[in-house]
């Protein structure tokens, strides 16, 4: 044996056997966020919801008009010593967030002005892709009780998918439907946590200063996640994502150092019952269901060659031929092609959804051709 090698032992012979993410579901793992992260595998899941420390920068205590103390966020968690201590730390947590990520996850991270745009410059830098900042608007926001200031009544969430190409979850007919069948909107109102949903210790004082409401995570999880789906959340603090988490049928991971959030939130979290699987069923996503070309349409007989479509207001007409296409005559004009073609050359658009602009006559009144195009994909799913 050459003189400069050494026999290696068995315990370096070994490799370290990698880490399986069915032992971390729906467990916390204590320790400081980063560490704790470190030991869940790559790509390991599905949605990363993070409530980092604001660095508030608190100078003093707050009161209020009576002198009486306000009970702000004062813990040492939230304490850094300048910027550059704060953004170190937050290139290196997201960092590890988007290691365990899977390559079609996303991320939702709220903050206040305090550090929300700190936040958003390190999201970037390290690769993820912004795909909306979302307000949450409080119907209840605490005071201004200085009157320096105007009341801070929102806080920013930026969902962010891993990387640009990421086929990332989002459930949008889910929120559409829950929203009075109107297109979900970026600015979100919630009351603060307060009342009930307000956990306490045996003194009467909240648990964790900046708890944030069932109703925010229940949206988020909605939007984002599938049943099933593993959610990781590197702040648990007092267990709000794990008790969304498993209210909707999903598995939760939580990082957690503070033994007295983590002894609240197993509290709560274990007097959770989640849904039935029959009641987790959403709306599915357009993008998901099957294709269906308009041929398809005439092929199975449910709209007929030379049958009318309309526009929603009757203002134009157009022909169906045999092979799916419409024509158009205005005036001296004819314009003929596909549904979307046609429908965009009639509204002097660059592009169109034809399945809602056209629509065929019932003795109800008109509907949308894409309702055909749903009972297709019924019959094709038996």
């Amino acid at each position: 044996m050459p003189a400069n090698k050494k026999p290696k032992t068995k315990s370096a012979a070994k490799k370290a056997e990698p880490a399986n993410i069915e032992t971390f579901l729906d467990t916390i793992v204590t320790g400081d966020c980063i560490a704790a992260m470190k030991k869940l595998p790559n790509a390991s899941v599905d949605l990363v919801f993070a409530d980092p420390p604001y660095n508030l920068q608190l100078g003093g205590d707050l009161t209020r008009p009576d002198n009486s103390r306000v009970d702000g966020v004062d813990d040492d968690w939230d304490k850094f010593e300048n910027f550059k201590a704060y953004d170190s730390f937050t290139r290196a947590w997201l960092a590890e967030a988007r290691r365990v990520l899977k390559p079609d996850g996303a991320i939702w991270v709220i903050g206040s002005y305090h550090n929300i745009f700190r936040v958003g410059a390190a999201v970037q830098d390290l690769g993820f892709w912004i795909l909306n900042d979302v307000i949450w608007r409080k119907s209840n926001p605490m005071p201004n009780f200085r009157g320096t200031r105007l009341t801070n009544a929102h806080e920013t969430l930026i969902w962010a998918a891993k990387s640009e190409k990421s086929k990332y979850t989002f459930n949008y007919r889910a929120l559409k439907t829950g929203n009075d069948d109107l297109q979900m909107r970026s600015d979100w109102e919630f009351p603060i946590c307060t009342g009930a949903e307000r956990i306490k210790g045996e003194d009467g004082a909240k648990t964790h200063p900046t708890q944030k409401p069932e109703s925010l995570l229940y949206r988020i999880l909605i939007a984002s996640t599938k049943p099933g789906d593993v959610v990781l959340d590197p702040f648990f603090g007092s267990g709000t994502t794990g008790a969304a988490a498993k209210f909707l049928g999903r598995h939760y991971i939580g990082c957690e150092r503070d033994k007295a959030y983590i002894a609240a939130a197993k509290k709560r979290i274990a007097r959770v019952k989640p849904l039935p699987e029959e009641e987790l069923q959403t709306q599915p996503s357009p993008r998901a269901a099957p294709r269906v070309p308009f041929g398809q349409v005439i092929e199975t007989k449910l709209i007929k060659p030379g049958a009318k479509l309309y526009s929603r207001n009757k203002n134009t007409c157009a022909k169906v031929r045999a092979d799916g296409s419409l024509y158009v005559k205005d005036g001296d004009v004819e314009i003929q092609g596909s549904i979307h073609k046609v429908g965009a050359a009639v509204q002097n658009a660059q592009a169109c959804n034809g399945w809602t602009y056209w629509h065929y006559e019932e003795k109800t009144g008109l509907k949308p051709i894409d309702f055909l195009r749903d009972k297709i994909r019924k019959q094709m799913a038996g």
